[in-house]
């Protein structure tokens, strides 16, 4: 499977929802943050990527009725590659744009909001100078 040439083609083919979101997030309009949609990850293409933020957001429209199991092993998947998955039904998105944008923008900030951990100061111990 030519993978340039899948996304391409589901980056031509967006559903309503899909371009709905992309609108929001294109061009940096959502917080500043980057996103890219429909890129390949591991046998996947994910709806939209934040790399900044470590984020995926899918998209779940009627396709993913009765498909629960399927997109629980995916999310668990891209999981493990570090990113946060958000899913969002289709009708969020259609229903509320603004709403959806806030509930991306919530887990963006929440993850650049975690405190740093910093290394155990160092033992006080002897002094070398020279």
């Amino acid at each position: 499977m030519d993978t340039t040439a899948n996304a391409c083609r589901l980056r031509r083919d967006q559903t309503l929802a899909e371009k709905t979101l992309w609108k929001l997030v294109r061009n940096r309009r959502l917080g500043g943050f980057r996103f890219l949609r429909q890129v390949p990850i591991d046998r996947y293409f994910a709806d939209f990527v934040c790399e900044a933020g470590k984020l995926i957001v899918e998209l779940d429209g009627a396709s993913h009725e009765g498909r629960e199991d399927y997109d629980a092993c995916r999310t668990q998947t891209l999981e493990l590659f570090g990113y946060v998955v958000l899913r969002l039904p289709n009708e969020r998105v259609l229903g509320d744009p603004g709403g959806a944008a806030e509930d991306i923008l919530a887990v963006l900030r929440l993850d650049r909001l975690k405190p740093l951990t910093l290394p155990p100061p160092a033992a006080a111990g002897p002094s070398l100078s020279l």
